[in-house]
């Protein structure tokens, strides 16, 4: 029935999340007869508790007969105001009731912003343009498909320190014959997902200037800001730079930091007109989070108990970082090049006999239930890496060396 959806739909393909947990159940039975049930270092979703203040708010919050109606797209001022707070608390940085919508979570509100700035068309030469990081989120380049755009490829490497040169890549652009007049907006995602790398406050200023002289939209994914190692060295939100609202919009999350993604709660906030626009566009698509979640979140996005929360979370994450790092490199002779120091992601080299990601993958699921991602998933610039998420146990990581030991999995 493709015959009913348009081109760009059509062509899509299945979130790699999902095609990999789809081969995980069906070697499930038979991994799980040789001593070898699956243990999944794939999906990015944290697996401890929320903060146990926030569910119980949401229990109480259940029987307000009131919770229960309709929200608006823009969000309830309880949690407007949460926000406002928070961004001042954590950035410094003043934000206003109308340079913030709410949002179900910060991937459907990067997917409507790229619906509502490209102006899709067949013909290659005059799709609108939109620079995304590469690796990177791998939803990214087909949130630009499926709108009648084109995604092009911004490397991020150890050679450029994952902070490219944007001038640099604007020539490249050029030389390959495309039309920089047709870009639209460029996607910065620091920390960033699958790498976990970082950037500086300077690079942002750099990045802000690029797009104020070339009226490029800037668009910042900051949903992993939160989750870091050191007090010293947080991650900046983009806002933090002299006059990036004039160019700027930046998405939020409440999944990572607090251990929710299943409630599906963030923001956008940034460019009045930008959020303005955007927020009549989503008027046209839902009605609003859920009143209890808005509220609950809102009840702890500024408090001691939800601020303890990301620490302790964070510190359970850097250990389960050094006990992976170590093992890897002392137990199995891998060799770490990258040792991220946010986000709960590892990104390692495919040992060079397996001549692509895709494969090693492929064997260390097929022998040792091990469920990795390939590095192709997020990027041409991923071949030859894989991605760990390192959200599950430290038994299970203890598991996963001993697996690989046992399996032959050494570098």
């Amino acid at each position: 029935m493709k015959q009913f959806f348009n081109e760009f739909a059509a062509s899509i393909d299945t979130y790699i999340m999902f095609k990999i947990k789809e081969k995980m159940n069906l070697l499930y039975d038979e991994l799980t007869k040789k001593n070898r049930k699956p243990i999944s270092l794939a999906m990015g979703a944290p697996t401890t508790p929320p903060p146990s203040r926030l569910i119980e708010d949401f229990k109480n919050l259940l029987d307000d007969k009131s919770i229960h109606t309709y929200s608006v797209p823009k969000g309830e001022k309880y949690l407007v105001d949460a926000i406002k707070l928070r961004m001042k608390n954590r950035f410094n940085v003043d934000i206003e009731t109308t340079e913030i919508c709410s949002l179900l979570g910060s991937k459907e509100g990067i997917a409507n912003l790229i619906r509502g700035i490209i102006t899709p068309t067949s013909n290659d030469s005059d799709k609108d343009i939109i620079l995304i990081p590469d690796p990177s989120y791998a939803s990214y380049k087909e949130m630009v498909k499926v709108c009648g755009g084109m995604g092009y490829s911004v490397p991020l490497t150890a050679k450029n320190n994952y902070m490219p040169d944007m001038e640099e890549i604007l020539q490249e652009l050029k030389k390959e014959g495309y039309n920089k007049d047709r870009i639209k907006a460029l996607i910065i995602n620091y920390p960033n997902n699958p790498l976990g790398a970082t950037c500086t406050k300077e690079y942002l200023e750099k990045v802000v200037n690029f797009c104020k002289k070339h009226e490029i939209l800037l668009i910042s994914d900051a949903a992993y800001v939160d989750i870091y190692f050191d007090e010293k060295d947080k991650p900046h939100s983009v806002l933090e730079i002299s006059g990036a609202k004039d160019i700027s919009v930046e998405f939020h999350s409440f999944s990572k930091p607090y251990s929710i993604t299943g409630w599906r709660i963030g923001w956008i906030c940034g460019n009045r007109e930008v959020v303005s626009q955007f927020a009549k566009l989503k008027s046209t698509i839902d009605s609003g989070i859920f009143k209890g979640i808005q509220k609950a979140c809102a009840d702890i996005l500024n408090t001691k108990e939800g601020n303890d929360y990301i620490v302790w979370a964070n510190n359970e994450i850097k250990k389960k970082s050094d006990y992976f790092v170590n093992a890897f490199k002392n137990e199995l002779g891998w060799e770490i090049d990258h040792i991220p120091s946010a986000t709960f992601y590892q990104w390692i080299k495919v040992p060079s006999r397996y001549s692509t990601s895709e494969e090693f993958c492929n064997d260390i699921l097929t022998k040792s239930g091990i469920v990795m991602v390939p590095g192709t998933a997020f990027g041409k610039y991923g071949q030859g890496y894989v991605r760990v998420s390192i959200v599950c146990s430290i038994e299970e990581l203890q598991e996963v060396v001993k697996r690989m030991k046992e399996d032959g999995f050494t570098y």
